[in-house]
């Protein structure tokens, strides 16, 4: 992987979802379970863990760039 993939791909290898949403649906509710009874605090402090696990998991250099220019460039 050299190239930042921006198009949804979520699902579990093997298994066929039922609507191409789904997966993505499935993530954001699990995201979200991850974040409840959490204060504000633990919260930011879980999604930058999050964000590092992750990271180490894609492990390209050249694509987490893309990723944090493309992640910055909609909040500046």
């Amino acid at each position: 992987m050299t190239e930042l993939n921006t198009q949804a791909h979520f699902g579990v290898p093997g298994e066929q979802a039922r609507h191409a949403y789904s997966p993505g649906d499935d993530f954001y509710e699990m995201l979200i379970a991850g974040h409840h009874g959490l204060s504000d605090e633990q919260s930011e402090l879980m999604n930058a863990r999050l964000v590092l696990l992750l990271a180490n998991h894609v492990g390209d250099l050249r694509v987490l760039r893309q990723a944090v220019d493309l992640a910055r460039s909609g909040v500046v």
